[in-house]
């Protein structure tokens, strides 16, 4: 073998070998200066991949790269609240009943990376486990109050201005306001969510307290597993931002940073009052250059005495009839 073409051999396999390592080796996040990774920052949990799978789907959990190409395109003309016409409806909206242009949405409008068709991967159907006979009962019983509109207690807590599903917890995407900024130290873990603007402090290495927490967010504790943070949380004070939960529900979060702008947040749900069996969603984060901004929703809600004021009008009307 010549010198040339020796060269040219021991050349290509270093460079070879230096992508081989290079695809292969783990990502080691930046540590802070107590010795954990670093996952601070602001970040953007935004979407266009649903919760929970299509019925149609079946366990299909993934689509082909064209088929998540044409899927997307036409979630984000199907969505495009500037082009739903009122007299006609859309995605869900009945006719006449239309609500924020499309300035106001930021839900996302691709797929995650690896063309999952649900955020849910557990159990293998992609989608949520059935209801409980009690939760059934108690979605009942919600639903008759909110009909009769006694109170603001049958108003949904997201519309009260409590606690939404963006926020959680879990945190989950939504429409809009899709981000969140996580600060460390050696003893907390603070999770801000822009909407609908709360700060959930996460005490590190230690012990639940007894009885239920004084805030909607239950009580979290968290402790890292390797360079996973894990966050449990129990004690909630009511119910969550899921509707059909109740205070017994237990939460694990598993927050892990696998690139430079990159963390992956998987959490799974478990209340036997409420669902048949655990579920748990695999969620990707991207780091935002952006701050976060106060999201303004008053506790109560300033609209709500219009709202019940409505309803007492209608069933006045309706009783004069």
């Amino acid at each position: 073998m010549s010198l040339v073409k020796n060269d040219f051999f021991i050349y290509g396999f270093t460079f070879f070998l230096l992508v081989s390592l290079s695809q292969g080796a783990e990502y080691v996040s930046p540590e802070t200066s107590f010795g954990h990774p670093d996952l601070q920052g602001t970040y953007t949990f935004r979407t266009l991949t649903p919760m929970q799978r299509p019925a149609e789907l079946g366990e299909r959990d993934k689509l082909s790269p064209e088929e998540a190409e044409e899927w997307a395109a036409y979630e984000n003309r199907r969505q495009n609240r500037d082009l739903i016409i009122d007299s006609v409806g859309g995605a869900n909206y009945p006719p006449g009943v239309i609500s924020y242009n499309e300035f106001w949405y930021e839900r996302g409008d691709q797929t995650v990376k690896d063309r999952r068709t649900s955020l849910i991967v557990s159990p293998a159907n992609g989608r949520i486990p059935e209801l409980t006979e009690a939760a059934l009962e108690r979605r009942k019983q919600r639903a008759a109050i909110a009909e009769l509109s006694l109170g603001p207690e049958a108003r949904p807590y997201a519309e009260r201005c409590l606690v939404t599903r963006t926020a959680g917890p879990p945190m989950q995407p939504g429409s809009y306001n899709l981000n969140v900024q996580f600060v460390q130290t050696e003893n907390y873990f603070m999770i801000l969510n822009e909407m609908i603007h709360n700060a959930r402090i996460v005490r590190m290495n230690a012990t639940h307290r007894e009885g239920p927490a004084l805030v909607w967010e239950g009580d979290s504790v968290g402790h890292w597993e390797n360079d996973t943070l894990v966050i449990e949380t129990r004690n909630f004070l009511k119910g969550t931002a899921f509707a059909d939960s109740t205070p017994s529900m237990k939460l694990i979060e598993r927050i892990t940073r696998v690139g430079p702008d990159t963390l992956t947040y998987e959490f799974t749900v478990e209340d036997p009052d409420t669902w048949s069996s655990p579920w748990t969603a695999l969620i990707p984060m991207r780091r935002l250059d952006n701050r976060i901004f106060e999201y303004a929703c008053h506790e109560g809600n300033r609209g709500l005495h219009g709202v019940l004021a409505g309803i007492r009008r209608l069933q006045l009307e309706a009783g004069s009839d």
